[in-house]
């Protein structure tokens, strides 16, 4: 019997924004599908090519129906997979490598363009050597509890010998925002636990440790949920400066926020109830790769 018989050879490409890294499949006639278990292996640094994530480039006549329901105008799909196979709204960072592809490619034929995710349309523009996306409307998640305490849940972080208060938002996925006391070191948490979170998300939540710097400026570092720690996290980064901006005041002259994450710098813009992310994106190889029988 022939040895390749089962044998299934897709291509790929890798692309990463400020460190986060994630392996992109192109699926431009609905295939492939991919499970769990293949998810994981593409994303598995040892055994696979290695990323945060997976994103399937998926035309959207090839979406599923309640995502084509919402495309509006979006011709893209990004079908976003979390490190350990888990289904996921979006990615922030995610966004600008799905769009860095998409140009490379000659996918699309404007500089400006839809996609469409799980958490709804999202709206590319260039930006110095990436792009900016319209990440669209954010939340407390519990606006009560938040208004009157000044948080809404607690924190407990290997490197921190008390619960640390926290701030919960929604931006189409879930984040828990935490302002570092001034005794606590930024780099001297372990984030290879994850952190626990009080009341926990049903689904779960992306945790973001903050130190202010100077106004309009913060550092940060991240749990992912599905993930671990990661070099950077686009939607972490506006979820944390907005909770700073919050935290703050919601000073009118303070929209514009520089965020320096492990893998570099991101900029958040905030208008409203909306929020915006821009940042670098590149495509760094492409190949094919055999999933596993």
């Amino acid at each position: 019997m022939p040895l390749n018989v089962g044998v299934t050879t897709i291509a790929f490409a890798k692309g990463e924004g400020t460190l986060n890294d994630f392996v992109l499949v192109p699926a431009l006639d609905g295939a492939p599908e991919l499970d769990a278990r293949e998810v994981t292996f593409l994303a598995d640094r040892r055994a696979g090519i290695g990323g945060d994530g997976v994103i399937r480039v998926v035309p959207i006549e090839h979406a599923p129906e309640e995502i084509r329901q919402r495309a509006e105008d979006a011709r893209w799909f990004m079908d976003y997979r979390n490190h350990d196979g888990s289904i996921a709204e979006m990615c922030g960072n995610g966004t600008r490598v799905f769009a860095r592809y998409l140009v490379d490619h000659g996918l699309v034929d404007t500089p400006e363009f839809a996609i469409a995710t799980r958490a709804g349309v999202k709206r590319i523009t260039p930006a110095g050597d990436g792009f900016a996306t319209d990440l669209g409307p954010w939340r407390l998640a519990r606006p009560a509890d938040a208004a009157e305490r000044g948080m809404d849940g607690v924190v407990q972080v290997v490197g921190a010998e008390d619960p640390l208060p926290a701030l919960s938002l929604d931006l189409g996925n879930p984040h828990t925002v935490v302002a570092l006391p001034p005794g606590i070191d930024l780099g001297a948490l372990d984030l290879t636990h994850a952190p626990h979170v009080d009341p926990h998300p049903e689904h779960g939540t992306n945790v973001e440790f903050v130190r202010a710097l100077d106004p309009g400026h913060i550092s940060m570092r991240v749990h992912e949920r599905g993930v671990g720690e990661t070099q950077s996290c686009g939607t972490g980064a506006a979820a944390a400066a907005l909770a700073t901006w919050w935290w703050a005041g919601q000073p009118a002259g303070q929209l514009d926020w520089r965020v320096d994450v492990p893998g570099g710098t991101l900029g958040v813009h905030i208008a409203g109830d909306r929020v915006a992310l821009s940042g670098p994106a590149h495509v760094i190889a492409e190949g094919q790769v055999t999933l596993p029988g």
